[in-house]
Order: C-alpha cells, then structure tokens, then sequence
C-alpha cells in the first residue's frame, strides 16, 4: 500500500489553500498513493492560537466541506483522511476526521477525544470532546486507527485502536515551537514528539503515519508571536523504524510504500499483546492512584 503525506502551510485564505491541498492530493495520486493523509484543520489557519467567538463560523461549512471532499477522492481514486471543523449544533464543535472511500463515500469519522489547552492550543474553547470511542474506520486499504493531534501523547488510546483491530493508526497533526524558546528546548519537543509515537508503532506492532504543518502562524490578538510548525511528518513501521521523514520548512506530498503483511510476522517475535495481564490493569480507569 502506498500513503501519501500533504504537509503544507496556510496560504492565507480557504479558497487558496485548498486549491494547493487539491493540487497535492492529485499529485500524490499520480505517484501511485492508495491513501492520502491531510494534516489537522487543513483548510484554515490554525484558529486555536487564539480564543475568538468569530471562528465558530468556520464550522458551519461542515456538510458542504465534506461532499466538496470526497468529490476530490473520487476523482483522485484514492482513500482520503481529512481533519475538519464540525458544527454538531448551535454552541456544540468537534475536531473531526472524515474518512472517504476511493468512490467518494463517507467510509467513517473520528471525532477528536483529548484537547487541549495551554497557551496558542486554546483547543478547549473550540472544540467538544469526541464521543464515538476509538473505533477503526473500515476501507480498502485496511482498518485505519484515526487519531488527532493532541491523541498522539496518548498510549491507551493507541492500545484501544489496535485492540479493535486497526491495521496502523494515522495522526493528522498541528504542532510546532515558540521561535523565543532554545534551539535545546526545541530539539526536545520534536524529538519527543516522534519517540512518542514511535513507541505506538512498537507496543503495538503496527505502522505508524504523522502528518503536520509547516509555517509560521501568529497570533491575531498580539498576546504570542505565533507559532512555528514543524513539520516532520512521518511514517514509521511495526518495530519504530523510520520509513519516512519530511522536511522541517518545505510543503510536500510525499508518497511512502508500507508493506501491510509485515504485521503478523512482527507480532510472531514481539508478542506484546499475548503477554499482556489484562487482570491486572483495572486501575489504569482511575485519575491517579498514589495515596501519600
């Protein structure tokens, strides 16, 4: 199976920038890619830097957005994972991926389950926990585990989707560095960032693919400088190896082949999920646990 990765930066409205993920899309088609992957919010700029009650109107496209993107999968013959701004109901948002089918149809969706909230990530003003579980979504080029983002830094949800039989999990992603932190602190965060989901790959013997943005944003309101993306999107496979590594600055559709037979035969070495005490893991259900 060959995965394509659109890494691009906001080109300062919609209309343009979707032109230019359209562009990629076909692009990588044409490279041979069964399934493309998009990064998180690909048609806007990333309106969580900074917490506006005017944004909310960028969810109300929803429906016509996804019948305008599996159009696009049709027509490119490829299986599409989108990230998109969901209005549910009036005061009621989900970050949400669609996932399209290569004849164009709704073949499932994700909607986002950890946010977060720290400074230019104001996720939680935005967006409503997801509430659909994390469930794999079904398609001709295997059952894809779709997380988002911030679901990254997280292993259970990794474990989850691998125990309902996903076949590899796909991140799509906007994360990047404070230009006033070290280049030290910055070197830390990314290669964090990558060990993390890595380790996905590993404990769970399947592939891992990251796609995230590039470019600089800033913040409307003046209170950061903005925030640099930084790219790196990749495809690691079952035992952490590194398939693929883009580039820090450069936009790209990057066509990546995964041999998808390898799972049996890495989970036949490293039989992670055989040895796992599922008696004793009632506690992971609580908050915290230590009682000093």
């Amino acid at each position: 199976m060959k995965a394509g990765l659109i890494q691009q930066a906001y080109a300062g409205e919609k209309a343009k920038t979707v032109a230019e993920t359209v562009a990629k899309i076909e692009e990588a088609a044409e490279k041979g890619a069964d399934l493309v992957v998009l990064q998180e919010l690909h048609q806007s700029h990333y309106f969580c830097i900074t917490e506006d009650t005017e944004h909310f109107a960028l969810a109300q496209s929803f429906e016509e957005d996804v019948r305008f993107w599996g159009e696009i999968a049709r027509k490119s013959g490829v299986v599409l994972v989108t990230s998109l701004f969901e209005q549910r109901a009036p005061g009621l948002y989900h970050n949400t991926a669609v996932v399209f089918e290569k004849d164009g149809s709704v073949a499932g969706k994700y909607r986002k389950m950890h946010i977060p909230d720290d400074p230019g990530f104001y996720e939680k003003f935005y967006f409503t926990p997801g509430d659909m579980g994390f469930e794999p979504i079904d398609t001709s080029v295997g059952r894809l585990g779709v997380l988002i983002c911030w679901d990254q830094w997280y292993p259970e949800a990794a474990r989850l989707m691998a125990l309902n039989g996903a076949d590899m999990l796909i991140y799509p992603t906007a994360i990047g560095w404070f230009d006033e932190d070290s280049e030290a602190e910055k070197a830390r965060q990314l290669d964090a960032w990558i060990t993390i989901q890595r380790s996905h790959a590993v404990a769970n013997g399947i592939p891992v693919i990251s796609v995230n943005r590039v470019g600089k944003e800033y913040d409307p309101s003046g209170q950061l400088d903005g925030i640099r993306f930084w790219g790196n999107s990749f495809v690691c496979g079952w035992q952490g190896e590194m398939l693929f590594r883009g580039s820090v600055h450069e936009a790209s559709a990057d066509v990546v082949e995964i041999d998808m037979q390898r799972v049996a035969e890495v989970r036949n070495i490293w039989p992670f999920l055989r040895d796992r005490r599922i008696d004793s893991y009632k506690k992971l259900t609580k908050r915290y646990i230590f009682k000093p």
